[in-house]
């Protein structure tokens, strides 16, 4: 019997011990997995600064029209950030307004409530439980109306106690509704200022563009110096592609690791399942956004140049969607493609959106199908706001009509 109470004990013990050291064991793996995951974030950084490096060296009209694009970015997304904010102010303030008014209408029965309370309790007047005494025959009679008598002043105090609280509850709303339509007006105030300093902008940029055809009117010396970089948006995707296959071993490798650590920490772990990413199925994305069709897959682009993807022309500032879910790999200005974006949606896929106004997401942000990554733009020296969509498998564009969906 000692023996059998040995071994429990010493189950009891190891069992206790696997329960405490396996959320450890999962601590330790979650805390590694965000350390790979901040070191491909800085791979990721690193291949955008040595390509911002390579755009440095390029010519002074270069740098003038990168560094008026990324003004123009820099406002466009402060604009639009200020502009969730306030929408975001405006639903909170209806939300508090529709407390108060649902306080107030309650309040209002109470208060007649209360009144009629007050009334009662004046006209008994604070000698009221020596009345009640003195008017009963019996002490039995007499304890009994004192009890009721009791149980009433508590029930007045407790719901004078009540229309007090909510009375506060009100004044704070009161408060809090005036603090909101404050913050309001303080936030549409910086919005026109935005606004002004964006258009501004814009304005400086199309300056700009106009000074550099002036300066290049020769075509062939303009597209030498604004040219699209087709050679170094090939070399980008292979460094992009290469890291991505790296995040993609070690983020298997972190997740078997998980499974080893809890299986070490208890007897029996639960399996844990390795997510892949889903293939992407024919028909299946959706478009980045609805305008017109300026330039199909393997047609003509307004300057004279093969496309590779899709030109769809739009108003400045119209949100640009993520075709499927996927991840943040680029988000940096390039020679030709102005402010561009591109989306690992793995399994050796990626989505480009060129020419935005604004990039509204920074390498390493997971995205999900259908959320605004950036705006329609003219960047890169680009005539009109349109945005320039590629796909790509294996870093070799492929025709996007086939994979996008109404």
């Amino acid at each position: 019997m000692r023996h059998v109470r040995g071994l429990l004990a010493a189950f009891a013990a190891t069992t206790l011990t696997a329960a405490l050291l396996a959320p450890i064991a999962m601590a330790q793996s979650s805390r590694e997995a965000e350390r790979k995951l901040e070191t491909i974030k800085r791979e990721l950084q690193s291949v955008a600064a040595e390509r911002r490096k390579l755009e440095g060296k390029r010519g002074a009209a270069t740098r003038e029209l990168r560094e008026a694009d990324e003004q123009v970015g820099r406002s466009n997304r402060t604009l639009r950030e200020t502009e969730q904010h306030l929408a975001r102010s405006r639903a909170t303030l209806a939300q508090l307004q529709q407390q108060r008014g649902e306080l107030e209408a309650t309040l209002a029965s109470r208060r007649t409530e209360l009144a009629r309370l007050l009334r009662a309790a004046y006209t008994e007047g604070a000698a009221a439980p020596l009345k009640l005494l003195l008017a009963q025959d019996r002490i039995a009679d007499a304890n009994r109306v004192l009890a009721y008598h009791g149980y009433l002043q508590r029930d007045r105090a407790a719901r004078i106690a009540t229309v007090a609280a909510e009375l506060d509850e009100l004044d704070t709303l009161e408060r809090e509704i005036a603090n909101r339509r404050n913050e309001l007006d303080a936030t549409r105030a910086r919005q026109r200022e935005q606004l002004g300093r964006l258009e501004r902008d814009r304005k400086a940029r199309a300056a700009l563009v106009a000074q550099i055809d002036d300066r290049y009117q020769n075509k062939r010396s303009r597209e030498k110096a604004l040219g699209r970089d087709a050679k170094g948006l090939e070399q980008l995707l292979k460094k992009l592609r290469a890291a991505a296959a790296r995040a993609e071993a070690q983020r298997k490798a972190a997740a078997a690791k998980a499974v080893r650590d809890t299986g070490k920490a208890g007897s029996a772990p639960k399996p844990v399942q390795v997510a892949s990413a889903p293939a992407l199925q024919v028909g299946g994305l959706g478009w980045p956004l609805s305008g017109s069709l300026l330039a199909g897959y393997g047609g003509k682009m307004p300057d004279g140049r093969g496309s590779d993807g899709l030109l769809i022309g739009a108003s400045a500032g119209t949100p640009v969607k993520a075709v499927a879910d996927g991840t943040v790999v680029y988000a940096e200005w390039m020679t030709g493609y102005g402010l561009l974006l591109i989306v690992d949606h793995g399994n050796d896929y990626m989505s480009l959106y060129a020419h935005n106004d604004a990039l509204l997401r920074d390498a390493g942000d997971a995205v999900r199908r259908g959320e605004a990554v950036s705006t329609v733009g003219s960047s890169g020296g680009h005539g009109r706001p349109a945005l320039y969509f590629e796909l790509r498998r294996h870093g070799q564009p492929v025709n996007p009509n086939v994979w996008l969906k109404r």
